[in-house]
């Protein structure tokens, strides 16, 4: 089968001049593998750390904010007796019938549910003295919505129910105050008495501010501290899929009129700043092929410069300026080719790398090892944009040259 005449003129152009096409390929080949690595360390990066919130937070939490005032007996019956413009001036009581709601919303909910007790208080070990979240918890319920039991690092969950008043500190807190297993701390809630609290158990969950001020204790624990007995003010929530949170609290909100806050929205700041981070990751991945288009620009005009002469023969024998762009073109095309899967190698090979990297995090306060993102995306995404760079940079060269008449190409070749 005969080889297209631009095809056959292309590819005598390419490999007469090896050292040209190679530092072209080698162009293509570095802007592709920079790029996908940095996409997929950026990626990988922030999948990491969603991860940590996911694993460190419940996906949903209910609390005991009530979205509208809840209807009066008189006012299903009469509505005369409806009152507009009402506001509650009592203390927030709780969520009123937690163990009905919860049976109403497991009815359809794609998770697990559990009661939670949420209080304000102040931890004293020595002359040391934080401000804290008590959580009151169900042991046994609260291994269905978080991932506690695995992330202690000292003692066990089921601790809380060997102990009066037993409690379970973050690492952070616990280092501040020098406590370990099996010492005692005070606890001075926002009302109430102070009471000793034995630790039973200290657990790392990956979030810096979550393991510096949240405690955990048996429900009736933290039932006392807020002086009342039947309080529940939260329900936690784990779903299949973390990413549908934002949707189903809004089911949640309407069904039962309290307040469903999801992970997404108890981490705003944290996750806006995410988004910043992937601006700045788009910003690098355009410069990257900006540098390559430049590449493949450099090598295009000196070859097109160089055969300016056979620019001049192949005119002169009626080739139209058409053709003669298309030969430019097509080794553009030939240098992608080659350049854009060497690229693919080379960000693989680069993402891989990465992985033996540590670095300390601040918000985490560990020793963590990147994990880039392998994702096809990356590579075909990379590849079709690396590809219309190199037909553009061919483009605009191959067009200049096609337009210039043989005449005066021969008389400054003479």
């Amino acid at each position: 089968m005969r080889t297209p005449p631009i095809l056959f003129i292309a590819w005598a152009h390419v490999t007469n001049r090896v050292r040209q096409t190679l530092i072209g390929v080698i162009g293509v080949a570095t802007g592709v593998g920079f790029t996908i690595m940095i996409s997929g360390v950026m990626e990988g990066s922030q999948r990491q750390f969603v991860g940590t919130l996911v694993d460190a937070l419940p996906h949903i939490t209910i609390t005991d904010e009530r979205l509208s005032v809840a209807l009066q007996p008189a006012e299903q019956v009469y509505g005369a007796a409806q009152r507009s413009s009402f506001t509650a001036t009592d203390k927030r009581p709780g969520i009123s019938n937690s163990n009905l709601l919860m049976g109403s919303l497991r009815n359809w909910l794609p998770g697990a549910i559990a009661p939670a007790v949420k209080v304000t208080a102040m931890i004293n070990s020595g002359s040391a003295r934080f401000g804290i979240t008590v959580t009151g918890i169900d042991p046994r319920q609260e291994e269905l919505v978080s991932k506690l039991a695995k992330q202690i690092v000292s003692g066990e969950l089921y601790g809380l129910s060997r102990g009066s008043n037993a409690v379970l500190l973050g690492q952070t807190l616990a280092t501040k105050i020098g406590a370990r297993v099996g010492s005692t701390v005070t606890i001075t809630p926002g009302t109430g008495s102070p009471i000793s609290a034995p630790v039973a158990g200290i657990y790392r969950s990956g979030v810096r501010e979550v393991d510096e001020r949240k405690v955990y204790s048996l429900m009736r624990t933290a039932q006392m501290m807020a002086g009342q007995t039947d309080l529940v003010n939260e329900m936690r929530i784990q779903l299949d899929d973390a990413f549908h949170a934002r949707e189903i609290a809004d089911r949640i909100a309407g069904q039962i009129g309290y307040r469903a806050i999801p992970w997404q929205e108890a981490n705003a700041d944290l996750l806006s700043s995410l988004k910043v981070q992937e601006k700045i990751m788009n910003v690098i991945m355009a410069a990257m092929m900006l540098a390559s288009t430049f590449a493949i620009y450099s090598i295009i005009s000196t070859i097109t410069n160089e055969k300016r002469n056979d620019i001049a023969i192949m005119k002169s024998l009626g080739m139209k300026e058409y053709f003669v762009q298309a030969i430019f073109i097509t080794e553009a095309v030939m240098i992608a080719i080659v350049g854009i899967p060497v690229g693919w190698l080379l960000g693989y090979l680069l993402c891989y790398a990465t992985t033996y990297i540590k670095y300390s995090n601040p918000i985490t306060e560990g020793v963590m090892a990147i994990a880039p993102y392998y994702s096809i995306t990356h590579y075909i995404v990379v590849g079709m944009i690396t590809l219309g760079c190199c037909l553009l940079s061919a483009f605009l060269p191959s067009r200049k040259a096609s337009h210039v008449h043989p005449v005066d190409i021969i008389r400054g070749a003479s």
